[in-house]
């Protein structure tokens, strides 16, 4: 059972068959595109409200995505048919925008992280996302408010590459005023699952 993938039928037949992973490579499943890119809006209707369940389901998705159905529809106490509509409703409602591995980055090659502020000229945040976007090593970036407007989270393989990251690239952007960088010294995902 541990072996099992989970697959998600949009017409709502289960489709529990094992090597089938919710989230296949570019996030597709039989065909189908699991999220709407970012920035899509997912519809004028409101988001559903979500129950007990559809949070407790959501809790084991981002423990382990790989999760079968059966295995969430058992923990969660419903029938494999409803945790399939459930899923697929919260796909459809863009509550889950798709499907990812966490990586250690160390393993990975990128032995460098920072957490990046910046101060940006007022109304320039579109542009200046696009750009921070194409960065090699970003992984994250957030429009916040406070003492800095961008926070923006970056993995490189070494000190020397995060550094031509910052001087070279950063602050040639002409809507940057100013960075700061926060080195990451120990990271821990909070999304884990205990038993690993």
């Amino acid at each position: 059972m541990a072996d099992e993938q989970m697959a998600v039928d949009r017409s709502g037949v289960p489709a529990d068959e094992p090597g089938n992973t919710i989230g296949g490579s570019d996030g597709e499943v039989a065909g189908e595109v699991l999220s709407a890119p970012v920035g899509t809006p997912t519809g004028a209707l409101p988001a559903r409200p979500l129950d007990a369940i559809d949070r407790d389901i959501l809790r084991l998705l981002q423990t382990d995505g790989r999760a079968s159905v059966r295995s969430v529809a058992e923990r969660v106490h419903v029938s494999r048919a409803n945790a399939y509509a459930r899923i697929n409703r919260l796909i459809d409602d863009g509550v889950i925008r798709g499907f990812s591995a966490r990586v250690n980055h160390e393993r990975a090659g990128h032995g460098a992280s920072a957490y990046i502020t910046l101060k940006i000229v007022q109304n320039s945040w579109r542009t200046v996302r696009e750009q921070l976007r194409a960065l090699p090593g970003a992984t994250h970036i957030a429009l916040v408010s406070g003492d800095f407007d961008v926070l923006l989270l970056v993995h490189t393989p070494d000190n020397r590459t995060l550094r031509e990251l910052v001087l070279t690239r950063l602050q040639a952007i002409p809507e940057v005023l100013s960075t700061r960088t926060l080195l990451v010294f120990e990271e821990t995902d909070l999304n884990t699952d205990p038993r690993a």
